[in-house]
């Protein structure tokens, strides 16, 4: 079964298991996957990850651990913003600021996937992955 979203796919996994309350969520690998964990991870909003090798050696999966505070999920939103069917790009001057600097905002540029805050200190632009508060 192909999936035509996988990183909306992704941020719906890591959505349902938060919501479940559950320690970690299997998520199929790939390096756009795993550059967007790094993201996340940096900005504190996931504990980590680790790289789950199959048995058969076909496919690999990340084990996400989440990160609660005081019980309650550290993400409260997750918005897919670039769809496969509508992509958004923005310049640098223009990035979007999430609930006014609260929250972070991922992009993807030539430097690499960052956040909104390292996008504007290299003054580089790209496609809006999504918003996290």
């Amino acid at each position: 079964m192909t999936i035509s979203d996988p990183i909306g796919d992704m941020f719906a996994r890591i959505r349902n298991a938060q919501q479940r309350s559950h320690p970690y969520v299997l998520i199929p690998a790939s390096k756009f996957k795993k550059f967007v964990l790094d993201a996340l991870q940096r900005e504190g909003f996931i504990v980590g990850y680790e790289i789950i090798k199959d048995q058969s050696g076909t496919f690999d999966e990340l084990k996400v651990a989440l990160k609660y505070v005081h019980g309650n999920p550290v993400i409260n939103e997750i918005n897919r913003v670039s769809k496969p069917g509508r992509r958004i790009y923005t310049r640098f001057d223009s990035l979007p600021r999430v609930l006014n600097g609260l929250g972070v905002a991922i992009i993807s540029t030539s430097f690499g996937i960052l956040t909104d805050n390292e996008a504007r200190e290299k003054k580089v632009g790209g496609e809006i992955i999504c918003n996290i508060s």
